[in-house]
């Protein structure tokens, strides 16, 4: 009779938890909602995080603010996020950097990917190898010849080791079987001396070069993306080139704590879904920059974060590349 009492007793408990969250949900949110935002002010990821706050504040109701948090690679925002109260009130906008490269490229991270649980993706950006416009190379594929035939011949600026455009083009590198001259620039941009002929080509996302590619200062000779992006049809993509494996992706999503109830979650990932629809100019803006507004659900954005965080791992363990 006793082990009958104290189970009723846990469902009872199990109903009340359920039921709690519920109401929960149907009230939420009833005050403004916190993104941390890991990186600084006035950067390309800070101003896409300020954009979806908007959206996400006009969908659900309720102010959402953004808290910039930037430094060491992203940890110190991404370390206050996943020690958040778990009550949908404070989120935080993870990252490729975040939660794919830096748990694999450091031993001493101050939170797990477990710590968050994810919500939606936010937006895509599509993966560039940019060159100076006097490379003679047209495409990725040309220079993959060269390559082939003059190993390390071709120097490539990076952010400094472990950065993104660093590890993209290692990933380049073994999978087409090549070998680079890295240049690495850890305490200024490489693009003044891209643009000058200092070196030859970069990998990055394309936002950072496409200014100076349609002034005819650099050029383009592929793009990540399963087809050509229809506002740069001219442009191969790496599959072309041979590589239908290579797809270094730097995209920003939101999450909250880990233990957010589920139906908190839910309402935001709905609102993420809305707030990616419901504003024409703003998809074409990432569009025009080689990007997506994008939005999924939590089981795809989980799906799509573990493959990703593989991805780089394997990369940034091939290339035998590790910061502490």
């Amino acid at each position: 009779m006793n082990r009958i009492t104290r189970r009723i007793g846990l469902v009872s408990l199990a109903l009340a938890g359920l039921t709690a969250f519920s109401v929960q949900a149907q009230d939420y949110p009833s005050k403004p909602i916190k993104i941390i935002a890991p990186f600084p002010v006035g950067t390309g990821p800070d101003a896409n995080t300020r954009e979806i706050a908007l959206e996400l504040s006009k969908v659900l109701g309720q102010t959402v603010v953004v808290e910039n948090r930037p430094g060491a690679a992203s940890m110190i925002g991404m370390e206050v996020g996943s020690k958040a109260v778990a009550d949908g009130y404070t989120l935080v906008m993870g990252s490729t950097t975040s939660l794919s490269v830096v748990p694999n490229l450091y031993s001493k991270v101050p939170y797990k990917v477990g710590d968050f649980t994810p919500i939606s993706v936010v937006g895509l950006l599509n993966t560039a190898l940019t060159a100076n416009a006097n490379v003679p190379e047209k495409t990725a594929k040309e220079l993959i010849e060269r390559l082939k035939k003059q190993p390390g011949s071709v120097t490539a600026a990076t952010s400094g080791v472990g950065s993104y455009s660093h590890l993209a083009g290692e990933w380049f590198a073994a999978n087409a079987g090549v070998k680079f001259n890295f240049v690495p620039y850890n305490t200024t941009s490489p693009y003044a001396d891209l643009l000058a002929g200092q070196v030859n080509v970069i990998f990055d996302a394309l936002p950072a070069a496409i200014g100076n590619v349609k002034a005819g200062k650099l050029k383009i000779l592929a793009l990540t993306g399963k087809t050509r992006h229809p506002n740069f049809p001219d442009i191969p993509t790496f599959a072309e080139a041979g590589l239908s494996d290579y797809s270094p992706t730097a995209w920003i999503g939101l999450f909250a704590p880990a233990a957010t109830p589920a139906p908190i979650v839910a309402k935001l990932a709905d609102a993420m879904q809305k707030a990616a629809a419901q504003n024409p100019e703003l998809i074409d803006k990432w569009r025009s920059y080689g990007g997506e507004l994008k939005a999924q659900t939590p089981a795809e954005f989980a799906a799509f974060l573990k493959t990703d965080n593989q991805l780089w791992g394997q990369t940034i363990r091939g290339a035998g590349i590790k910061l502490d």
